[in-house]
Formats: structure tokens, sequence, C-alpha cells
């Protein structure tokens, strides 16, 4: 049977986002029998013919690829190297070793570059696109996840039972997004979102070791403490703040530049205080999560929040001057208190800070 070559990746129709499987081998026949095993699934099927080439394919359409497979073996570049650099291109690519010459040296220098999966030659069919569809579906977990929950998740099942602690939750919104929104087509809103708002805030959030909450609408929600409180998780929240902040100026003249009709200002509040975190949810929807009082304020803060402001709450404030006492680190985070405000769903008027730098 004579099988057809894969689409060359310049002619491919548009498809929905991460619907592109690439293929790496410097087998001609290896390759053939992979699209083969691959020919009833979703995906759109590339193929490349050593690591530079695939690369290549990758920087090309980063977000297109949502999988890449790659014999480690190979001339110029190995298999390893390759999908190393591919992460550094997309970390959210799925990446797969595929091999009949896997050394436990190999298993442990993939497993610390946080390779998602093996599989081995020969390999039959269902067998090969199950383990795929496996592989995959537990990359796209730890993308809904925090690391630090999903190592739990790992290690004890029962560990994400509801349980009360301390945290700092931070709420960031974009102003004025409904304004800006209308007319849009939906394609537009969600990229912007995406790319210029949502990832750099989660990144920003991640290298903070915050947990991000959820995100609603053009707002997200952000909780250090969870699933591991810390010490210090006050002040990471309000560092983890003012890099946003940053980000957001930084952004927003990158768009103005283009002439993009968005622009990006955030407020930003936070809380802290006793939550309830862990699994909630129905029946047919769970998630991990945290709610309380501290959840409550942190979102009351966060509307009273200009663009470009970030407001804290007392307890916020305190905690931060506490673990600065107790650590010997001196702050280098400024804020100022301002005049007590009513907000919803509480008794009395709430005190809260402005960071100023």
């Amino acid at each position: 049977m004579t099988m057809q070559p894969p689409v060359p990746f310049s002619k491919i129709t548009p498809t929905p986002p991460d619907n592109c499987l690439l293929f790496i081998d410097d087998e001609e026949g290896i390759r053939r029998s992979v699209l083969r095993a691959l020919k009833k699934s979703a995906y759109t099927l590339l193929t490349a013919q050593n690591g530079e080439e695939g690369l290549g394919i990758v920087r090309q359409r980063p977000q297109r690829i949502s999988t890449v497979i790659t014999d480690y073996k190979m001339p110029g570049i190995n298999g390893l190297e390759t999908l190393i650099k591919v992460r550094a291109i997309n970390p959210e690519i799925t990446r797969i070793i595929l091999t009949g010459y896997a050394t436990m040296a190999v298993a442990i220098q993939a497993t610390n570059e946080g390779i998602d999966g093996f599989l081995s030659k020969p390999f039959d069919n269902t067998e090969f696109r199950a383990k795929i569809h496996d592989i995959c579906l537990r990359k796209r977990l730890r993308q809904f996840v925090s690391e630090p929950i999903y190592q739990k998740i790992q290690k004890a099942p029962n560990a994400l039972l509801p349980v009360f602690h301390e945290a700092s939750v931070l709420f960031a919104d974009i102003r004025n997004f409904t304004r800006m929104s209308q007319g849009v087509s939906p394609e537009e809103i969600a990229a912007f979102l995406n790319e210029h708002f949502f990832t750099p805030m989660g990144e920003i959030a991640y290298d903070h070791l915050g947990t991000v909450d959820k995100h609603m609408g053009d707002a997200i929600m952000v909780v250090f403490g969870s699933p591991v409180p810390r010490p210090e998780d006050p002040v990471q929240a309000v560092s983890a703040a003012q890099k946003m902040q940053e980000k957001a100026k930084e952004i927003d003249a990158l768009l103005l530049r283009e002439n993009n009709r968005f622009r990006l200002e955030i407020g930003i509040g936070i809380a802290t205080g006793n939550v309830l975190s862990g699994v909630l949810g129905s029946l047919r929807k769970k998630e991990y999560t945290s709610v309380g009082m501290a959840v409550n304020i942190a979102s009351r803060l966060q509307h009273l929040a200009a663009g470009g402001e970030t407001l804290i709450s007392e307890e916020t404030y305190g905690e931060m001057k506490k673990y600065a006492e107790t650590s010997g680190i001196e702050s280098r985070i400024t804020a100022h208190p301002l005049p007590p405000v009513a907000v919803k769903g509480m008794d009395h008027p709430l005190t809260c800070y402005r960071v100023i730098g």
C-alpha cells in the first residue's frame, strides 16, 4: 500500500490550536509506521527527518504544535536534546521519546528534564495510540493544576481533602475590558487574554510559588500558600503583584506601539487569612480551589484598586512586617495606609494599604 506523504507544514489549512502532532525520526520506515498508526487520530500529522528540522517546524508555529514525539538516536542532536529545546520554545507542548535503546541513564536524564513520557519500539498500533493519549492527558492535567498540587496528587491522592490554613490571595483584573471588547471577534479577545494577560501573569505567579486558582473572564485569582503554606507567602504575593504591574506596563506600551485596540491596565487586591482549600464541586465538575474571607476581601480590594494600583489588606501588611522581623530580611516593599472603606459583606470599614514600591 502506498502511503500518502504528510502534509507540508506551510500548506496545512487552519485548524484549532493544540491539534498538531510532530513526529521526528531519521528512518523513513519508522515515520511511515507512525503515520499509519495515527492516521485515524484527531491530530494533524507532521514529520521531520532530524532534530533541527523538527525545531524549525516548532519555531514556525509554536502555538499549533501540541505534541512532539522524537526518536532518541538520530544524526545531529539526539531526541532528548531536541525535546529540551522544544520546551524552551513552548513549555506547554507534550514531549515524548520513542526509542528501542533506552538506558537507565537516559531515563534518569529525561525525567530530570521533565520529559512527559516514553514509547518503545517495536509497537502495536492500538497500544501506541492509547499510550500517547494517556501521556497527553497527564500533561494536560498538569496544566490545570500547579506543580505542588500535581506532586501531592502523585504522592497521596487523599492529600487534597479540604483543610483550613493560612494563605494570601491575589486578584488581578483588567480595567475597561468590557468597553474595549465590544465589537471585537471572539478569536481576538481570546488571543489578547491568553497571550497578553493570562500567560505572562500566570508565569509571574508560578515564579513566586503561587497557585493559579482560576481565570474568571478578564480576571485571575492566585493563592499563595496552597497547597503548601510558607511563612513568606504574603511577601511573595505582594512581590508578584508588583511584577505583574511592571509587566502590564511593558505590554501596554507594546500594544500602544502596535496600535492595538486593547490596552492593559490592571488593578490588584491582596488579602491574607484563614481559607479552606481542597477539591470542591459537584458530581460532574470539581476543582481544587480556596474559599474564605481572605478570598472575599482580596476580590473587594481588587474592585477598589485603580489601573496600575495594588491594594493589600491590613493582615497582609502585618504579616509582611512580621516576616521581615523574624527572618532578618529587610522588606523592599513600601505601602501607605488609606482611610478605612466600607465594603460589601463586612460589618466594619476595611483598613487597607496602597503598595507604592
